[in-house]
């Protein structure tokens, strides 16, 4: 006798409908309308002229453009390279358990609620020199500090404040990683005898590997695409110190108003992010493959 088969309901797809209409309004027709813009020069709303690739070709060569590009994979280079070995030793030293471990993720998770426009204001007063706690402290030690007039001292700046701002990202993500990690590894490194380096790089560190692999993803798309908080806090300045990539389009696009450049760029500026983060990616993966890799004697 035939098995019998239930028929399946496949009205649940209407579920999910609104969705699909949600990321066409939201993400597809105005990414469809920047390809449309890229390929065009509009000289008004009613008059235009296909010019190709043309708008791409332009924006290559753009002096500007390879600046705003050296500034932001040093500074997301940067931001990767401070905040993820913080944000680790930060998730060791918080307590586990108890009402301290409570306190602390509260208290770790402050600089996260504050808005990234407020950021910017509180990092441009602390660091005046005249009523800044930062500034005037540098001032009495004898460094002439001013990240409105030097270049280091803005790019640093502007780093410094990231890291304060985004540092608890990290370290929440990996106490998280961390609290996962059944107590049994624990007490097989005991009984070995094993250290606390070697723990770490044993046991914890391959265990947080998930974790760390979406804390890097995510710090690197959020500083590849920071705009707010240096654009308060320096104004891109001094000079083109700390213009970044999306400052540089947001000149083109609403300062000097070349939509057509504007938007061949807002596509190279989001294939540059995509490449970016499927290689880093990747590379985490083979990473977390030769990890897992047992010699065989």
């Amino acid at each position: 006798m035939s098995a019998q088969t239930k028929p399946v309901n496949q009205k649940a797809w209407f579920l999910i409908l609104p969705v699909f209409i949600c990321v066409a309004f939201s993400a597809i027709l105005p990414l469809m309308t920047v390809v449309n813009y890229s390929v065009q020069d509009i000289i008004s709303p009613e008059r235009r002229v296909f010019v190709g690739t043309e708008w791409f070709a332009a924006v290559m060569r753009d002096e500007e453009l390879h600046a705003a590009l050296w500034n932001q994979l040093r500074f997301s280079m940067a931001v990767l390279a401070v905040e993820l070995p913080l944000g680790i030793a930060l998730a060791l030293a918080m307590p586990a358990t108890g009402w301290r471990a409570s306190a602390t993720l509260v208290i770790v998770a402050l600089s996260l609620l504050i808005p990234w426009n407020v950021v910017g204001t509180i990092w441009q007063i602390f660091g005046r020199a005249d009523i800044g706690l930062m500034g005037a402290a540098l001032q009495r030690l004898g460094i002439d500090y001013n990240y409105t007039g030097d270049a280091t001292h803005a790019w640093l700046t502007v780093l410094l404040m990231d890291v304060w701002h985004w540092t608890p990202l990290v370290a929440l993500l990996a106490y998280a990683g961390l609290r996962s990690i059944p107590d049994a590894y624990y007490q097989a490194a005991r009984i070995d005898g094993a250290s606390k380096l070697a723990v770490l790089r044993y046991i914890q560190l391959p265990k947080m590997r998930g974790v760390l692999m979406i804390a890097v993803l995510l710090r690197f798309m959020d500083s590849f695409m920071i705009y707010t908080e240096p654009f308060v806090l320096t104004g891109g300045g001094p000079g083109n110190a700390t213009t970044f990539l999306s400052q540089y389009l947001t000149q083109k696009a609403v300062g000097q108003f070349d939509l057509g450049p504007a938007a061949a760029f807002s596509l190279i500026y989001f294939l540059i992010i995509l490449l970016f983060c499927f290689v880093l990616y990747n590379w985490m993966q083979r990473l977390g493959q030769a990890g897992q890799e047992v010699p065989h004697d």
